[in-house]
């Protein structure tokens, strides 16, 4: 993969966007794999599906298959999900035991991924049982998500956040209270990095969301970016004092948080040209369950998002097209994850 066509630069007022290219070639994908999704804090699951010593669940990260545990000491742990003997899945789903053991040749691993037992295995040279365990990953919590970092050197999870969870309980969400209320998946036919850009910015609101322009102060609407994520800050028109914040975590995580409801969205590539992005809303503080109105009003953005986002992938094709330029005043927050998104990129 060549990234020389693009070399970005921290002054916003001369950047350009992405090269067309980086959007539309297949062979981005699997490098992006490994050195974003592969290298940052991935959202695989909730925290009451693991809430009890015993209790598992199998997920996976842009093809990577793990397992996350609660250990009967209480300790999340989190590994591969790929049997040593002869790479077979091990579990599938969610469920509860003391083991988990390998459908193809009951090879049995401990909750932590040490391998315990292996059947038949008598007369094998040079083999140590206690050597063999399942390829550990970093695992932690935030209210209801767990988070997976297939980097062992990655900062920890907290840290990626800054404040993200001190300003979102100032406003009244105590993540760790959040009721779940529903969820939608939509399948998007463009680029994953198209959808993050748009939603990393406010400038597209007056013509393609014009209900939800007439709802927010857009001309108070700002994008402050941070180390690793970046923020959107719109008040409400009608003066009440209520807001909605927007929050991104590089690279494809997002929390959306209104007066009586927050949802996530979770952005996964399905292919160079194909993004499933998943919805999910929760409840909280008095509300006793999400409104209707409030998903119906979600999904309505949603797919005018969609339209928008599939006429640009189809636009990043055009033999007369290679790279835009950005707007100083509303697209900051899209320049940040350019920015971040070429320093993974780069680095082997």
């Amino acid at each position: 993969m060549n990234l020389s066509d693009y070399t970005p630069t921290v002054d916003l007022a001369r950047a350009s966007t992405l090269p067309a290219r980086w959007c539309v070639d297949p062979a981005f994908l699997p490098i992006e794999s490994e050195r974003v999704f592969g290298r940052t804090w991935q959202p695989v699951g909730y925290t009451p599906d693991v809430g009890k010593p015993g209790q598992y669940f199998s997920c996976e990260v842009t093809g990577e298959p793990i397992v996350v545990a609660r250990t009967r000491d209480g300790r999340l742990s989190a590994f591969s999900n790929v049997c040593r003997h002869r790479a077979s899945l091990i579990v599938e789903g969610k469920g509860s035991g003391p083991s988990l053991r390998c459908p193809y040749h009951n090879w049995t691993y401990g909750l932590d991924g040490q391998l315990l037992s292996q059947p038949e295995f008598e007369g094998v040279e040079d083999w140590d049982k206690s050597l063999v365990c399942l390829p550990r990953f970093r695992v932690e919590s935030w209210g209801p998500f767990v988070f997976v970092n297939q980097d062992l050197s990655a900062p920890a999870l907290l840290d990626v956040l800054g404040d993200i969870p001190t300003q979102v309980s100032a406003i009244g969400c105590e993540v760790d209270q959040l009721r779940f209320a529903e969820r939608r998946d939509y399948i998007i036919n463009c680029n994953w990095k198209v959808y993050v850009d748009n939603y990393l910015e406010g400038y597209h609101l007056p013509a393609a969301h014009p209900e939800l322009y007439r709802t927010v102060d857009y001309a108070l609407y700002r994008v402050d970016t941070y180390r690793y994520y970046s923020s959107q800050h719109a008040p409400m028109r009608h003066g009440s004092g209520e807001r909605a914040l927007y929050y991104w975590i590089f690279p494809n995580f997002m929390l959306n948080i209104y007066p009586d409801n927050i949802s996530s969205n979770i952005i996964l590539p399905m292919g160079h040209d194909k993004t499933l992005t998943i919805f999910e809303w929760f409840a909280y503080g008095d509300t006793p369950s999400l409104l209707p109105e409030a998903i119906a009003f979600s999904d309505q953005i949603q797919r005018e998002d969609i339209k928008i986002c599939e006429a640009v992938q189809k636009g990043l094709q055009s033999r007369a097209y290679s790279q835009g330029r950005f707007s100083v005043k509303r697209e900051g927050g899209v320049h940040h994850f350019h920015l971040l998104l070429n320093a993974f990129l780069s680095k082997p």
